[in-house]
Order: C-alpha cells, then structure tokens, then sequence
C-alpha cells in the first residue's frame, strides 16, 4: 500500500552525563535536578499524500488542493527517577479519535509496557487538517469513499507514531524541567449575547483565557531540548482547501526557527468558545503563530521559572455523561422532513439508531486524565471541545490546598482537546445560555441532543477524583 504519511525524523543533540565547569562540584540540588528526569522528544510529518477531504467546516464541498506547509505530531516522552514514563502526543489534527488513540495505547501497553493511562494525545484542532473520522468523512464527501480514505490515513498515522516512539525512547538522556508562562492576546470569546439569543461574533466581554503556559525541557547544558506550550482558543484562522496548521503551526514553525534542535509542541488548551480574532487570511494566522510565539519566547526569558521535580503521579478513567432527553419518532420525522440538510442528517442517523436499537443512547463515558509532576504542576487533560470555565474552575479549585505553603501550590494546567474530541464540553452556563457550543453543534454529530444540566458537575467531580489519585500517587514512596 502507497505511504500515507512520511514521517521526519527527529533532529536532537542528547546529551549523556553532566556538564560541570571546570573543577566546580554541582550542588546536591543540581544533581538532583539532572538526574530525576529523563526526556527526549520527536517530529513526525503527518501531512496526507493524497489531497484528502478535510475537517472542521460542514460546508466544505471538495478535498484538499495542496498544502501551504506540512502538518505534524510532535512526541515528548519523559521518565521520572523511578522509571515511570509518560508520553505526550500533539498533532496537527481536528481531534483525538478512538479509533486513533486506543491502537497505540494497545502497542505502548504490550510492547513497551507503557500503560495506556501514560499516554496523552492532544490536538490542535487545526480545520485545515485531514478528515480522520470515518463517519464524517462518509457523509461528508462527495465521490469515492471518504470513510475508507480517513481509515487509511488513520491507520498509517497508527503506524507512523508507534514506530516513532519506538525510536525515540533508546534515546532518553537526563532533562530537568521548568515552568513558566506568557500572554497572547488575539483569542477572544465568541459567544456574543443578543436579543435573539447568543451568536457566533466577538464578545470582547466575555471570559478568556490568554495565558501561554511553557514547559522547557532542557538538556544538562542548559541548551533546549522541547518545549511544549499551551493556548486556549479556536484553531480556526483559516478556512480555505489547503492543508495547514493555522497560527498553531506557525507558532511551532517559528520557536524552532528561534532554537535549533529544539522540538516545540502545541498543547491546545479550553478554546471551545475562543477565536482568534481578526481572521480569514493567511498572514493573519502567520501575524497569530508569531505573538504565541513571542509569548513562548517571554516565557523562556523569565529569570526565575519554577524548576518541575518528580516523580509522576497519573490517573486516568471515565465520566459517564448524560444527554437531555432526546425527541421523540415523531419530531424527528417531522425534522426529517422540513429541516436543513444538517437536520436532515442528524434526525436520519437518530432515526436508524431507533429503528435499530429500539431507543437513542442518552449516556457515554469519556475520557479524563490528570498527571502530577511531584508538587510543582498538576496536568488536567480533558476530552472534546472544552470551553473556558472549565480551566478557570480547575486552577482556582485544583491549586488551594496541596502545596504546604500559598507560593509553592501546584501549578495547574488544563488542557483541552485530549485523549477523544468528540465535540464541545459545554460548562453549565455555556448549556443554559445555549447557542453553537451549547447544543447546535451537536446536529453535526450521532448524539442525541444537548447535555443534561449535570455535565460539568460530573466533570469536575471526576476531575477531583483524578487529582487525588495522582497526587497520591506522586508522593508515594
């Protein structure tokens, strides 16, 4: 079978042992710091080779015509000083599938003995990447067979990443981490109330999250190895047919550009109702990767950034959510036949799920993950499109009560976009507000309808088990 992906190979100078200066001794300190973590991090173009149909807009109505530049997963495998690893993924991708996710966790498990819990993958959430969900790549395309296309290229993409981390992990060397942050400010809620209800457009008012979380990787050299940063909004500069990784990718493409044999990887964080404002052209999503990107560099230029110790505490398991109750035979029927062609869609796919099932699912079990690393930084990593209030609510309620002074509580990091994207993660104001995150963006899926009112409660209660977990788990001997 032709290559559906070519794969770059890590360009990385590892460095073995510790550096000293002359005669001088490290302090017990430095050598702790050198010697708790182990790291090595990775690139893997995973840019189609055929122009595939694309993700993210419904409206699209052709495949790809080329590309502006390739996309990537990027891997950064760290191990603590017990031998625990933990393999972070990220991609130039719309989301993170099961179909995706659930083979390599499978492979890291029986090959490498790497539990699946370990495994983080995040997308960018980039709408100018492949279509790699087969039932919307069935319905969506027109002529050939789209879904056998996003199989393919999904399981290639399977492939291509096992194989890549095959390779990188002979390569761990000694790493110490650090922390710090920056600020962009071109994402903005979009969620505008009006009289007629809440519409996609600015809403300069509403909550934002534009802090750039950073983590550096570097080698005992002090020269950098990773760095993996974060930012919470809509990937969606762009919308045009050629593949692309938007102002993410450029933020890659440029902090590489900067460092030399530094990997950079883009963690999308709660951006399910941010944009990125202005947009629409190509050198606005270049003019958005540069602030991100000069953001990151701030952030590295910080005198004092919070050295991350061990060891890893991780936690991972299900939230079962439940969905409003969904309509009835006879509303879809009647929305089969007068809705849009997206109605039309939705209620024919609930329609055979009753035919077939005789009812509509109304709960599914998702996702959560929480990684700590020792007491520096607690990790959140939550499923499908999440939106904002959920890190507000996380740092606040995650980040009191752990550390054993104000000034030495965890970090916390909440990550979107992880491990399944399903679609939006609304808060309990985002539902009751309704609009696209809310509940219209779920036409465009085989869910029923809307969540139930007890979505963030069971998310956030889950979230809290998890934490516990891990943190226990950090600090066990």
């Amino acid at each position: 079978m032709k290559k559906m992906i070519q794969q770059c190979l890590v360009v990385l100078v590892l460095v073995g042992g510790l550096s000293t200066s002359g005669n001088r001794c490290l302090s017990a300190a430095e050598a702790k710091q050198q010697t708790e973590w182990k790291a090595v991090a990775a690139s893997v173009v995973i840019t189609p080779e055929k122009n595939m149909w694309m993700a993210g807009y419904a409206a699209r109505t052709k495949p790809a015509e080329g590309k502006v530049h390739d996309l990537y997963a990027k891997l950064l495998i760290l191990e603590d000083a017990r031998g625990q690893k933990l393999v972070m993924i990220t991609t130039d991708l719309i989301g993170i599938t099961p179909a995706l996710r659930d083979p390599i966790a499978a492979q890291l498990e029986r090959d490498y003995q790497i539990p699946a819990s370990a495994l983080l993958m995040n997308a960018s959430h980039t709408h100018c990447g492949p279509e790699l969900r087969e039932p919307k790549a069935s319905r969506r395309g027109l002529g050939g067979d789209r879904g056998a296309e996003a199989r393919a290229y999904t399981q290639g993409l399977v492939r291509r990443l096992v194989a890549a981390i095959g390779e990188a992990l002979p390569l761990l060397e000694p790493a110490v981490l650090k922390y710090s942050y920056g600020r962009a400010g071109f994402s903005m809620n979009r969620r505008l109330p009006t009289k007629d209800g809440v519409i996609n457009s600015p809403h300069p008012q509403g909550p934002v999250d534009q802090r750039v979380p950073v983590l550096m990787v570097e080698r005992p050299d002090s020269s950098l190895m990773a760095v993996l940063f974060g930012y919470a909004c809509h990937n969606t500069t762009l919308s045009f047919y050629q593949f692309c990784g938007d102002y993410a990718g450029y933020a890659q493409e440029d902090i590489e550009a900067d460092h030399p044999g530094t990997v950079a990887l883009f963690m999308m964080g709660c951006g399910g109702d941010q944009n990125p404002y202005p947009r629409r052209t190509l050198d606005l999503a270049k003019q958005h990767g540069r602030a991100l990107a000069n953001a990151v560099e701030t952030a590295l230029e910080v005198k004092q950034p919070r050295v991350i110790h061990g060891p890893l505490g991780i936690a991972m398991g299900d939230v079962e959510l439940d969905f409003a109750a969904p309509p009835t035979k006879e509303e879809l029927l009647k929305r089969k036949e007068n809705g849009n062609k997206y109605e039309v869609s939705h209620a024919t796919r609930l329609l055979d799920q009753l035919e077939e099932r005789g009812g509509i699912q109304t709960r599914f079990a998702f996702p959560l993950q929480v990684i700590q690393f020792g007491k520096d930084l607690t990790l959140v990593a939550v499923c499908g499109e999440t939106v904002v209030d959920y890190s507000h609510r996380f740092q606040k309620e995650l980040k009191s009560g752990f550390g054993a002074a104000k000034d030495t509580d965890p970090i916390v990091w909440v990550a979107g976009y992880s491990n399944n994207v399903f679609g939006y993660l609304p808060s309990l104001r985002v539902l009751k507000e309704g609009g696209y995150e809310g509940a219209r963006a779920m036409i465009y899926s085989s869910y029923p309808g809307p969540f139930a009112e007890s979505v963030e409660q069971k998310v956030a209660a889950k979230v809290h088990q998890l934490t516990e977990q891990a943190r226990r788990a950090a600090l066990s001997d």
